[in-house]
């Protein structure tokens, strides 16, 4: 038989026993309900990836590359010489169009200047015209005059013939003055004519210069933006052909996409904070917002999207990418490549 003193420590015993399960269950009562209210507030996923923009560039001319400038997988910035080609070739293409376009461009200032010259002379034509009227009025006036002195005998008929004369002299200057001055308004369209025609041959080998500067400028490759520079394609000497891919440069900026069910994102709002965990960091994360939303599910930008009105139909849960962008003052944003797996984790409450 068990002794009090027993008996007292067994009470005691379970007592204890009691006390540390209460604890554990209280503990675990209010982790269960920390949790509970930390993954209310959070919507997250692990489908989501590194993006960035990746620049493709390419040869506008067909060309042997004299020259690279850059190393793979090296930083360039924005306008730095990456491939430099050959221009000999464009460089004599370019001076000859400069050579035309001072050919061109001096006749158009011969013609203007023939137009000019023919302008003064239609001014001057103009002007004799005038004064033949006016020589023609006055001996029209002292005819009339005479005439009458005629008629009552008061002059002799060759002072009368002779005002005659003068007048009919007088008539034909008129149109002597008025035939030049058509002669040279005609003159004077041919050389606008003349000048239009030149001033248009000196905007097409203008237009041939911009052109073959623009072609020597194919030439030398430079960087459409600052980032890393992959994926060459090219070696020294190589003949590389119009639109041939030489390299790709992926931005510096780096962002998330985060595909999130349909069913997540009655909550999630631009603007919200999100914490990204790079495996690639051993989990370290990184703070980040939400930017936007994309224009349509993942799957409608596929290859072959879906079409529910063909065949038979199983609803599928869509997901919707989300951009989230990064912190770019954090330390470890440098590190970040597009394409590693991040999971996501975004603070809707």
């Amino acid at each position: 038989m068990s002794t009090e003193p027993e008996k007292e420590n067994k009470k005691k015993g379970n007592r204890k026993t009691t006390i540390i399960l209460g604890i554990v269950l209280l503990a675990g009562l209010v982790f269960g309900v920390q949790e509970y209210l930390h993954y209310k507030n959070i919507e997250g996923t692990d489908d989501a990836q590194l993006s960035s923009n990746i620049d493709p560039v390419v040869a506008r001319i067909s060309d042997y590359v004299t020259a690279i400038n850059f190393k793979d997988n090296g930083h360039v910035t924005k306008g730095q010489v990456l491939v430099q080609l050959d221009d000999k070739d464009l460089t004599i293409k370019e001076q000859q169009a400069e050579a035309n376009l001072n050919d061109a461009e001096a006749n158009a200032a011969v013609s203007k200047a023939n137009a000019a010259s023919v302008e003064s002379m239609l001014a001057t034509s103009k002007d004799e015209i005038n004064s033949a009227k006016i020589n023609y009025g006055k001996a029209h006036r002292d005819f009339e005059r005479y005439q009458n002195l005629y008629k009552d005998g008061s002059v002799t008929q060759e002072q009368f013939d002779q005002y005659r004369t003068t007048m009919e002299s007088d008539s034909n200057q008129v149109d002597i003055a008025t035939k030049k001055y058509e002669s040279t308004e005609k003159q004077y369209e041919l050389a606008l004519a003349d000048l239009a025609s030149a001033q248009a041959a000196a905007s097409v080998k203008q237009a041939d210069l911009n052109f073959a500067k623009l072609q020597l400028s194919y030439a030398t490759i430079t960087a459409p933006a600052s980032g890393i520079a992959s994926k060459r394609n090219i070696q020294l000497g190589q003949l590389v052909g119009v639109g041939s891919s030489l390299l790709a440069i992926v931005e510096d900026s780096v962002w998330v996409e985060a595909n999130f069910k349909e069913t997540q994102l009655s909550d999630i709002k631009t603007g919200q904070s999100a914490e990204v965990t790079v495996d690639a960091l051993n989990g370290k994360p990184i703070s980040g917002t939400v930017s936007s939303f994309a224009g349509a599910t993942g799957a409608l930008f596929s290859l072959l999207p879906p079409d529910n009105a063909t065949g038979n139909y199983v609803k599928v849960v869509q997901r919707i990418p989300v951009k989230i962008v990064l912190d770019t003052k954090n330390p470890d944003y440098k590190l970040l490549r597009p394409g590693l797996s991040v999971e996501v984790a975004i603070k809707v409450q």
